[in-house]
């Protein structure tokens, strides 16, 4: 794992099996894996969203260092507050699980089924800070090759892990998912700009 250390220059949590320490170079937004796939689909480009793994069934979004500190209030401030939602953030004190370099996590994975793999890897020689979303995004950035912005991100995983809920709770129920319909159960999200 000194792949880690070395050539990243992330700090690892723990002994064995070894883990990375969120909450110094970034910290992870956790979601469900059908969740997280829903936004590589929405954002194809390998630099909009930065490093994502896959550990089991749940998908881990590296994202700014202080994040998850902010995950309570914007989700407050996207009129997401009071609604379950299967979204939280590791942060400061916590750690993920290390996936293996990327060139063995196929290797590794084919040994243990469980062990953690990178969907879209970080990049030695990419300082992760300019890579991963953050509340601010730098106005000065080409649009197509700028990080999603935190708020952006978290307001799609949140519409996202809200449709899984609504799926597994009424299967057998069709069930339209827009602002229209949101309007009407009082759950529309403001703009982003108010």
């Amino acid at each position: 794992m000194g792949w880690y250390e070395h050539e990243l220059g992330w700090p690892l949590a723990g002994a064995l099996p070894p883990a990375l320490a969120t909450g110094v170079r970034f910290d992870a937004l956790d979601a469900p894996a059908e969740a997280g796939f829903a936004m590589l689909s929405r954002f194809p480009q390998p630099g909009r969203l930065g490093p994502v793994a896959l550990d089991g069934h749940r998908v881990r979004l590296l994202v700014a260092a202080g994040s998850a500190e902010e995950l309570p209030g914007l989700l407050e401030w996207l009129d997401w507050g009071g609604i379950p939602l299967d979204l939280s953030a590791l942060g400061a004190g916590q750690s993920l699980r290390a996936p293996a370099h990327p060139e063995w996590g196929r290797r590794e994975a084919a040994y243990d089924r469980s062990a953690p793999v990178w969907l879209r890897p970080p990049r030695p020689g990419f300082d992760v800070e300019t890579t991963v979303p953050s509340l601010r995004v730098d106005p000065g950035a080409e649009e197509a090759e700028s990080p999603v912005g935190l708020a952006a991100l978290v307001a799609a995983l949140a519409t996202a892990c809200h449709r899984i809920t609504l799926r597994t709770r009424c299967p057998d129920q069709p069930w339209a998912f827009s602002y229209a319909s949101r309007m009407v159960a009082g759950t529309r999200p403001r703009s982003l700009t108010s």
